[in-house]
């Protein structure tokens, strides 16, 4: 398995508000994360910055080695961050109201687990095929899924950034998270919506299947979302299931 990742601040903006992590814990077994964050002054960066070194420390301590354990221990650790990043910003005025999305896996032996809150993304190449796992918590996601608008229309929409979960700024916080197979030679891509917003669904493909190693890789598609105008900060981890996950 091997495992590359790339923030950059893109063209638009002056600080970047995203973060990105990789762990393992003292099973072997692997963490994915990526954080978007949201809020005034500097609190979108802080939050982003906390969920993923705070899960990431926490998940460093744990010997699990099976993914419903996995599941049960994102939830539990999820839901404990709102409460902190919910403090941390009541503790600071320059702080109120920042929060973050988050997206992550946990690569098991034969499986992995998929979780998700806010709008950042978690996909899977697999056999030729592009598959958006998570769920996309946005009003504009909602719009879709009761048919008043198309997903044409979404990529465009006017109120594309409102997103209706985070971590942090509401005390409910709730992650969306699935256990799914693994099979050798599989892409797992996790991105903030920097690189979406830029970069079709075809191109990531097209990225994904064409010869080089994961940097080379998550460094093309960081140029083809400032080609496209960099409006956002561009996060991505990649992951390369080459070999077996042993366990």
């Amino acid at each position: 398995m091997k495992v590359s990742y790339r923030s950059d601040v893109g063209k638009a903006r002056k600080n970047n508000e995203d973060s990105v992590g990789y762990f393992k814990n003292k099973a072997g077994i692997v963490l994915g994360i990526v954080a978007d964050g949201l809020g005034g002054h500097q609190g979108g960066e802080v939050a982003s910055e906390m969920a993923v070194s705070h899960l990431g420390y926490q998940f460093e301590q744990t010997d699990f080695y099976e993914a419903q354990a996995g599941l049960k221990w994102l939830q539990q650790v999820v839901s404990a961050e709102n409460e902190v990043i919910l403090e941390k910003a009541a503790q600071y005025r320059d702080l109120h109201g920042m929060g973050t999305t988050l997206v992550c896996v946990l690569v098991f032996a034969d499986e992995f687990v998929l979780a998700n809150i806010g709008d950042s993304r978690g996909y899977l190449l697999r056999d030729g095929q592009l598959l958006q796992l998570s769920e996309d918590h946005s009003l504009v996601n909602e719009l879709v899924k009761q048919g008043k608008i198309s997903p044409a229309e979404a990529q465009s929409h006017p109120q594309k950034n409102i997103i209706t979960r985070t971590l942090g700024i509401s005390t409910s916080a709730k992650l969306e998270a699935n256990i799914y197979p693994s099979k050798l030679n599989d892409y797992l891509l996790l991105c903030s919506d920097g690189l979406t917003n830029m970069v079709s669904e075809a191109q990531l493909q097209q990225v994904l299947e064409e010869a080089g190693d994961l940097a080379s890789k998550c460094q093309q598609l960081i140029s083809l979302a400032n080609q496209a105008g960099g409006l956002d900060n561009i996060t991505l981890l990649l992951v390369h299931l080459d070999s077996e996950v042993s366990s």
